[in-house]
């Protein structure tokens, strides 16, 4: 039997995690700048939902969360951590930039297409390596994903320096690709909700939200999913039930690759409209907050990705409108979710579980008290009667 509900287990926890985080963010705040904790929290909270321009940068940050947090949660299920998805980004960044780049597009439909199956490809083929190391070798996956972070770093330095390169230019980025192969923004599509013509978010939010569902149909729905999360809770018995574990670790780690891959699309064809150096901007390590916290449910990966998102943009206009607030004190705020969320979940978890398993054991005798035993007084009336 559980130690405590399915809701208390996917909302209540990541929730308390969540408000000690920000309590603790408050005191650091207060103690080490200065300010008021609760006006900061004002403005990032109305920096990030307060206005379109907001929602805008909230919504894309939240895209590109997505797609990583469900690339890391996938292979979660297979009990295989994924740390390689800054470098699975940065590679299918490549496969971005070729599909844009290297063939003339009539509609940015069709390019759509063709960026979403080669950043596929290439973030499924840089995860195949670690994932053949772990299922053959019996190389850790954590040690390899990050070796293959740093390669993955190098390859695209040398990619923008050496093969797409901006012609009388030392600028580390390709040139803009074709007008026909940019994406929608929020201005085209939602314009009537404030959205202005320079929002970064696109319909690559609809794929995420695509893909969140895709997931959940694979885990939840189908054979394979089964076998994946079944090979998560025990190898011993998915190996005597037939589960070959070579084959789970390598399909978990080639769907994770693929989604944490995807996030080029938003990134690289929907935003930038380019190849940039820095366009991950630490979304794969995010990701792996956004599926610790979202418990690696797709629905909980989505809330979690937006909760990081209003991080993201309500921290840099914090850093605006507060000056004391550095880029740094930023990442501390974030750095102390993650912290709470990820590393520190058991000190909520533990008296959680004991409180519902308390309230459990509570609530029999409760039920209980309203048809006592008969006493002997009671049986000798009864008799007489």
């Amino acid at each position: 039997m559980d130690k405590m509900p399915k809701w208390a287990d996917v909302l209540l926890i990541p929730l308390i995690s969540v408000v000690l985080a920000l309590f603790a963010s408050g005191l650091v705040v207060y103690f080490v700048i200065g300010e008021n904790p609760f006006r900061a929290m004002a403005i990032m909270v109305n920096g990030a939902f307060g206005s379109a321009y907001g929602w805008g940068y909230t919504l894309f940050y939240t895209t590109n969360f997505i797609f990583t947090g469900l690339g890391v949660a996938v292979a979660f299920h297979a009990r295989l951590f994924n740390i390689g998805g800054e470098g699975q980004a940065y590679v299918a960044g490549i496969g971005a930039a070729i599909a844009c780049l290297l063939i003339p597009w009539p509609h940015w439909t069709l390019a759509l297409l063709a960026v979403t199956i080669l950043t596929s490809l290439f973030g499924a083929a840089w995860a195949a390596i670690p994932a053949y190391l772990q299922a053959k070798r019996g190389s850790h996956i954590v040690i390899t994903t990050i070796m293959f972070n740093f390669i993955a770093a190098s390859l695209m330095i040398y990619v923008l320096n050496n093969v797409f390169t901006i012609p009388g230019s030392a600028e580390t980025a390709s040139v803009r690709f074709p007008e026909a192969t940019h994406l929608p923004n929020a201005g085209a599509f939602a314009g009537f909700l404030g959205f202005r013509s320079s929002t970064p978010l696109n319909v690559s939010f609809f794929i995420a939200l695509m893909a969140a569902v895709g997931v959940w149909l694979l885990i939840w729905r189908t054979r394979l999913g089964y076998e994946i999360r079944a090979f998560g809770h025990s190898e011993t018995a998915a190996v005597y039930a037939g589960i070959s574990p070579v084959k789970i670790t390598m399909i978990a780690m080639l769907i994770s690759g693929a989604l944490c891959g995807m996030m080029a699309i938003n990134a690289v064809q929907g935003e930038s409209e380019q190849l940039r150096l820095d366009f991950v901007a630490g979304a794969g390590f995010v990701g792996i907050a956004v599926a610790l916290m979202g418990r690696s449910h797709p629905v909980g990966v989505c809330f979690a990705a937006l909760l990081f998102g209003m991080l993201y943009q309500g921290g840099a206009e914090l850093a605006f409108e507060m000056p004391a607030v550095s880029r740094e004190m930023i990442l501390v705020i974030q750095a102390l979710v993650i912290l709470f969320t990820g590393a520190l979940d058991n000190m909520v978890r533990m008296p959680m579980e004991k409180l519902f398993l308390s309230l459990r054991r509570a609530a029999p005798a409760t039920a209980a008290a309203p048809n006592p035993k008969p006493t002997r007084a009671d049986q000798s009336t009864a008799g007489d009667g």
